[in-house]
C-alpha cells in the first residue's frame, strides 16, 4: 500500500505499508517482540508489522517523521516505563528506510537489530538485546539490563547502562564513552581513524572493562582500578600500584587519549594480532572476553530476522499525539 500523505493507523494485526516521500526521521517504541531496522540507498520507506499481542501499535506519518509506536509509550522516562495495566505485549516490527534518517528505537524486553543507517542513530532499552551493524552516524544507547552488540561502526558512541553489557567489534579509533555499574564493557578496535584524535573514556563501579588495540594505536592510556585486577599486553605501558592498580604510558605518538577507570572490576589493554582488521578476526558478538583475563566466554545468540509481514487490512483511525 503506497502512501504520500500525513495519515496514522492502529495496527492489530499483519500489516505493510510503503512510503514513497522521503523519511527524514523514524521513531519505533516497541514492548517485547523485534524491531528490524535497515538502511538503504533507496529513497521509499517500507514498514511490515507481523504478529502484534496486546494494544493497537500505532503506524503515524508527520511530514518527513514516521513514528511506529505504542500510544502510552512515549520517550519522555522511557526507561521507567510501567505498564500499570499489565497487559501482555508483542510486536514484530521491520522497517526499511533510506540510509541518512535519524533513528530512534526504544525497546522494552524486545530485541533490535540495526544496519546501515548513516543518520544518528539513538537506543533506549529497558532490557532485551540490541545489535547495531554498520552505523556510520553518531550513536547514543542507554540501557538498565539490556546488552548492546556492535559490529564497524565508524562514527561517534556514548553508552550508558546499569547492568547490561556492551560488545564492540571491529570498531573505528574515534570518539567512545562508556560508562556502567555492574555491566562489562568490551572494545575491539581496528587500524581505521575517525576525524582527529581518538578520545576513549570507559568507566564502572564493578563491570569489567577490557580494550583490544591494534599494534599502531596512536594513544595516551591511563587505567586504573581500585580493587579489580590490572593488566596489559604492551610492553610500552608501565603497571604500578599495590591498591589502586594503574597501566600508564603512551603508544605510537600518544595523540589520541585512552581513560579507563573501575572501582572494583577487573581492566585488561589486549593487543589486536597483525592483520586482524575485518570483521571475521575480531571476538565474536556474543562472545564475552573477561577484563582480567582476558579470555572468551559465549553469550547469547542473535535475535530473529525480520517478519515477513503481509498487506493484511488494519484499523485506520484518526492521527493522535504521541
Amino acid at each position: 500500500m503506497p502512501v504520500s500523505d500525513d495519515r496514522s493507523w492502529q495496527i492489530t494485526e499483519p500489516w505493510r505499508i510503503d512510503f514513497d516521500d522521503p523519511v527524514t526521521e523514524l521513531d519505533v517504541r516497541v514492548v517485547g517482540g523485534t524491531v528490524n531496522v535497515v538502511g538503504t540507498q533507496e529513497t521509499t520507506t517500507r514498514v511490515e508489522v507481523g504478529e502484534v499481542e496486546g494494544p493497537p501499535l500505532l503506524v503515524r506519518r508527520e511530514g518527513g517523521r514516521l513514528i511506529v509506536a505504542y500510544e502510552d509509550l512515549p520517550w519522555g522516562g522511557f526507561l521507567k516505563w510501567l505498564d500499570r495495566k499489565g497487559r501482555r505485549r508483542k510486536a514484530e516490527v521491520s522497517v526499511r528506510v533510506p540510509a541518512d534518517v535519524a533513528l530512534s528505537v526504544g525497546v522494552v524486553g524486545a530485541t533490535a537489530v540495526v544496519s546501515g543507517i548513516h543518520g544518528g542513530t539513538k537506543v533506549a532499552g529497558v532490557s532485551g538485546a540490541t545489535t547495531l551493524v554498520g552505523l556510520r552516524g553518531p550513536v547514543t544507547a542507554e540501557t538498565v539490563s539490556g546488552d548492546v552488540e556492535t559490529q564497524r561502526l565508524s562514527g561517534p558512541l556514548r553508552f550508558s547502562t546499569v547492568s547490561g553489557d556492551l560488545t564492540c567489534v571491529d570498531g573505528a579509533l574515534g570518539t567512545i564513552t562508556a560508562d556502567s555499574v555492574s555491566g562489562a564493557i568490551i572494545l575491539d578496535l581496528n587500524s581505521s581513524r575517525a576525524d582527529g584524535p581518538a578520545a576513549i573514556r570507559l568507566s564502572s563501579v564493578s563491570g569489567e572493562l577490557a580494550v583490544r588495540l591494534p599494534a599502531d594505536a596512536d594513544l595516551t592510556v591511563e587505567a586504573q582500578s581500585a580493587g579489580g585486577a590490572v593488566s596489559s599486553a604492551f610492553e610500552r605501558l608501565t603497571t604500578t600500584g599495590w591498591g589502586c592498580r594503574r597501566v600508564a604510558g603512551a603508544l605510537g605518538g600518544g595523540r589520541g587519549a585512552l581513560q579507563a577507570n573501575s572501582v572494583s572490576g577487573g581492566v585488561a589493554l589486549l593487543r589486536r594480532p597483525p592483520g586482524a582488521d575485518g570483521l571475521g578476526e575480531g571476538p565474536r558478538p556474543g562472545d564475552r572476553v573477561g577484563a582480567a583475563q582476558g579470555a572468551g566466554a559465549a553469550r547469547g545468540g542473535r535475535p530473529p530476522g525480520p517478519p515477513g509481514g503481509s498487506a493484511t487490512p488494519g484499523n485506520p483511525t484518526s492521527p493522535k499525539d504521541l
